[in-house]
């Protein structure tokens, strides 16, 4: 019985087997400079200077924020074994609840009572899937349906009934009345320092520079929240008999129950504090922009989902995916049409070092269409002087659809994942 718990107790060994490489922290710190280092000469050979910003990062941060909250959350529902499509929903709620009562209380009680919004999404979803067994596709679409119509309808009863007191504190039915801001800090000269050099727009110095007053400049303390429940995430799941057990619960359920875990139990408080971040990340989109508002998630519940597919159902994986999606999404919120034109030529960039692997591989096919594509990039980059808006607008989708497709051969979900289990079928 013991072996079925292993791949539980190390979830990282199967996923880089087969002669795979392990992604180890210096090879991870190597890309991640590599990728500093394709910025920096990007930003140099088109001059979108925002590309390195600081604006851009501390936007980039920002966004990353509530889209890594739901993809942590996606986490830890489908470690134990229950997919979770209802991240979108369980961010309405979130979102809705601040509103609520963030005009009235502030932002700090904002983001509790977002908190406790999505965990009762969760709820719905643990009861539907674990108690009783409904399809995990469904129930979590069911999820986003009623969360949708729910935060819709109180709106307007809540938000926009005639003559109350939200309406004349600035409320109506798409949207609550604003709430006070959530504190923020900056470190005292290190930002300005930055701030400086990055003015000079030395190559590579100056946008090392941008990154890093991006992350030091007017940072919420519910960003800080959310590195800790990273870290938090994983020595609770990776370093702790907690975390062993429900692992173990999405990796072989039956085997889990026979050595005496109660599996719904664990099933239950994983997609209950599923529910509980995905709704402080919804809070978080209505505490930075001071209001709920009526579509304010905008699928960032799915992105999130997405981010936890690309992480590979791990807390670094989810960081590194919420902070490229997060990329993406502030970019096209702030500079818009230039800056996404410029990664035109970042991304024919890549898709040539692609078709180079792929043909090295004796992937001639795959190679060729990289390669086409490429060349397509740079005649479009050369040919225009910005984007259409519509394609601004949907860049951070776009972003995600291509990590999924280049990805997803490389992922190893849990074994357990989204298969129905009742208590005792072991026997």
């Amino acid at each position: 019985m013991s072996t079925e718990l292993k791949p539980a107790a190390r979830p990282g060994a199967t996923a880089s087997g087969g002669g795979r490489r392990k992604l180890t922290y210096p090879v991870i710190l190597l890309i991640v400079a590599g990728a500093i280092v394709a910025v920096s000469l990007l930003r140099a050979v088109t001059g979108s200077n925002d590309l390195t910003s600081a604006g851009q990062f501390s936007a980039a941060l920002a966004a990353a924020t509530s889209i890594g909250l739901a993809g942590l959350g996606g986490l830890w529902a489908e470690r134990a074994g229950v997919v979770n499509i209802g991240l979108e929903g369980m961010m309405m709620l979130g979102s809705f609840a601040a509103g609520w009562v963030g005009w009235q209380h502030g932002p700090w009680a904002a983001a509790a009572i977002g908190i406790l919004g999505g965990a009762l999404g969760g709820l719905v979803h643990a009861i539907a899937t674990v108690t009783f067994g409904v399809d995990h596709i469904v129930s979590g679409v069911a999820v986003n349906i009623l969360a949708l119509g729910a935060t819709q309808y109180l709106a307007t009863i809540w938000f926009g009934a005639e003559g109350s007191a939200a309406m004349q504190a600035g409320g109506n039915d798409k949207q609550s009345p604003p709430m006070a801001d959530m504190p923020t800090f900056s470190i005292p000269g290190l930002s300005d320092w930055l701030q400086s050099v990055e003015n000079h727009h030395w190559f590579l110095v100056s946008d090392v520079a941008g990154i890093l007053g991006g992350l030091v400049t007017n940072v919420s303390w519910l960003t800080v929240l959310a590195v800790l429940l990273f870290v938090g995430t994983f020595y609770l799941l990776w370093r702790s008999s907690f975390g062993l057990r429900l692992r173990s619960c999405g990796e072989a359920p039956v085997s889990a129950e026979s050595l005496g875990v109660n599996v719904y139990t664990y099933k239950y408080a994983a997609v209950l504090v599923s529910g509980a971040l995905a709704g402080l990340g919804g809070a978080f989109l209505s505490i930075s922009t001071h209001f709920y508002q009526d579509g304010q998630t905008g699928g960032r519940g799915y992105i999130g989902l997405a981010t936890m597919i690309f992480g590979n159902w791990r807390p670094g994986g989810v960081a590194m995916g919420a902070g490229l999606f997060g990329f993406m999404d502030a970019m096209q919120l702030r500079s818009g049409g230039p800056t996404v034109h410029a990664l035109l030529l970042g991304l024919a960039a890549l898709l040539a070092v692609l078709a180079l692997f792929r043909l090295r591989a004796a992937k001639r096919a795959q190679a060729a269409v990289s390669g086409a594509a490429a060349v397509l990039l740079v005649l479009w980059y050369f040919a225009t002087d910005a984007v259409p808006l519509e394609l601004v607008e949907a860049s951070p989708y776009i972003a995600t659809l291509l990590v999924l497709a280049l990805f997803a051969q490389r992922l190893r979900p849990p074994k357990a994942n989204g298969k129905p289990y009742r208590r005792g079928q072991g026997t």
